[in-house]
């Protein structure tokens, strides 16, 4: 192939329909575990966190809730990725050898907000979340009845073994947040004077975007590094299911969603999906979460 720049247009509109293709391909699953929400600035900030809406009785003025009790931000970050295409290759004709490398890029693309939010999801344990804790801590800070007194509250099981995790994503606010700055494009750099080209005889192109992951509201999430059991899940419910926010309020969570690595996905399924449990009796908790097996928690 004759290297000039309408043929190096016509590669590029060959590679981006590639990209795009397999980008459009990918189903992603992160929407499952965490809320979008669209970022404008270098960073946004999650004060209001800290507050669960809920009705009183009017009586007298209202009472105004602080949105701005907690200090919790977001930082955009960027991410890139770069391939080079040899010269020789395209006055070779050799052009073909590069196609998978552009499908895998709009793949990689598209699970790229699945690899950041699962993988906040398993840091947990040590990633801090608006209340300044662990994200999955045993220790809450949460106000007593009295208004006045702080009490704690855990949503972790302990443990140390393979971790597993119960959620309630039925909210418009989900346990975590994937924050999207800008979205992941293709761009190039094949003009025959780039200094590229020139000295190193590559024609580049590349992805890059501008997103990051935080934790929403640790009281919809529980996890657990004990052995992933009908026992133990059902005290994950129940430690779920009974969490009371600030002076003892309900909260009403109902789990609804169980997230899983793939070695638990046979017990995971016995849990949720058999008829009969381990010792022949009626399973219980057979329909009470949908089971969610998540290869980035590998």
């Amino acid at each position: 192939m004759l290297v000039n720049q309408q043929n190096l247009r016509s590669l590029y509109t060959a590679y981006s329909a590639l990209f795009q293709s397999s980008f459009a391909g990918v189903t992603p699953t992160w929407n499952k575990v965490a809320m979008s929400v669209p970022s404008t600035t270098r960073a946004n900030e999650y004060g209001w966190l800290g507050q669960f809406p809920r009705m009183r009785e009017w009586l007298g003025d209202r009472v105004i809730e602080s949105l701005g009790a907690f200090n919790y931000t977001i930082r955009n970050r960027t991410f890139e990725s770069t391939i080079a295409v040899k010269r020789e290759d395209i006055e070779d004709d050799n052009i073909g050898i590069y196609n998978p490398m552009f499908e895998e890029f709009g793949r990689a693309s598209a699970t790229f907000p699945d690899e950041l939010v699962y993988a906040a999801l398993a840091a947990g344990f040590t990633g801090v979340g608006y209340d300044g804790r662990p994200f999955f801590d045993a220790s809450h800070p949460v106000l007593a009845a009295d208004g006045q007194t702080v009490t704690t509250v855990s949503n972790t099981g302990g443990g140390a073994g393979t971790p597993w995790f119960l959620l309630d994503t039925s909210r418009a606010i989900k346990p975590l947040i994937y924050q999207n700055r800008r979205a992941f494009t293709l761009t190039r750099m094949d003009g025959l004077t780039d200094e590229e080209v020139f000295s190193r005889g590559e024609f580049r192109y590349g992805v890059d975007g501008r997103c990051n992951v935080g934790y929403g509201l640790w009281q919809l999430a529980f996890a657990s590094r004990q052995p992933l059991t009908a026992a133990n899940y059902g005290a994950a419910r129940a430690a779920m299911m009974g969490m009371r926010g600030d002076r003892q309020r309900p909260l009403g969570i109902r789990p609804n969603l169980l997230v899983v690595p793939p070695p638990l996905e046979e017990v995971g399924l016995q849990i949720l999906n058999a008829d009969v449990g381990a010792a022949g009796a009626t399973n219980v908790w057979r329909n009470t979460a949908e089971l969610h097996v998540a290869a980035w928690l590998s």
